[in-house]
């Protein structure tokens, strides 16, 4: 803006004296009003934590024991992160070449459990080999170590469920958990599975886990703390 000032000026004609003034108006630059002009932020530089994609149905189970469904190429980097020293695969198919080479770069061993994906009414849950995998699960020398089927419903979800009676967790808090991975394809059988499966042979072994650990004579369940 710029503003200038008034100024007064005569002169004479044939002995009359006429005063002039003149008036200068402020002018105004429009463009001194005009916001700033928006400079364009940079566009995000996308980082590799946004390229770690978990497999389907991934969770934690307890301290350095996970569960999925079958890992593929896409999910490598997001296992990576894990430090995985093991993984317990319950599907009866040959591992992927590829799978078998990211095991091998990372010096990560697999303990196959082979069982059939049957549907109802022909499910056959074999006993001693979920009695066998159980054992790598609590072995902590195989932490961090993920449980995965094909899709980390119905044989991961009757592993970890008889791993929660080895946590004595009750049977509802059992199959909730169950359940909010199988979803509409819960099956009674594996229930009944559960339910019946004898955790007698595995009560020698050390549990270092965290919801088997108690605190103030209560047992550290996620879903529903029991009473001893």
């Amino acid at each position: 803006m710029k503003i200038d000032h008034n100024s007064t000026t005569s002169a004479t004609n044939g002995g009359d004296t006429t005063v002039f003034r003149t008036i200068e108006v402020a002018v105004f630059d429009r463009r001194d009003l005009s916001p700033p002009p928006v400079v364009a932020s940079p566009s995000p530089v996308v980082g590799d934590e946004l390229n770690l994609i978990p497999p389907l149905n991934f969770a934690m189970v307890d301290n350095g024991i996970f569960r999925s469904g079958f890992p593929d190429s896409a999910n490598f980097a997001f296992l990576q992160t894990l430090g995985l020293r093991s993984i317990i695969c319950l599907c009866p198919e040959p591992y992927p070449e590829a799978t078998t080479e990211f095991l091998k770069d990372g010096g990560i061993r697999l303990y196959q459990f082979g069982i059939e994906g049957y549907k109802e009414p022909f499910v056959n849950i074999p006993e001693d080999t979920i009695r066998e995998a159980l054992k790598v699960v609590l072995d902590a020398k195989n932490h961090p170590v993920l449980i995965h089927c094909k899709r980390g419903k119905h044989r991961t979800g009757c592993l970890v469920g008889c791993l929660r009676k080895l946590q004595k967790w009750c049977l509802s808090s059992i199959f909730d958990e169950y359940q909010r991975f199988a979803a509409a394809k819960a099956r009674v059988s594996d229930q009944r599975f559960m339910e019946l499966f004898d955790v007698s042979t595995l009560k020698h072994m050390p549990m270092s886990f965290s919801c088997s650990k108690r605190k103030g004579g209560e047992f550290l369940d996620p879903f529903l703390r029991q009473k001893e």
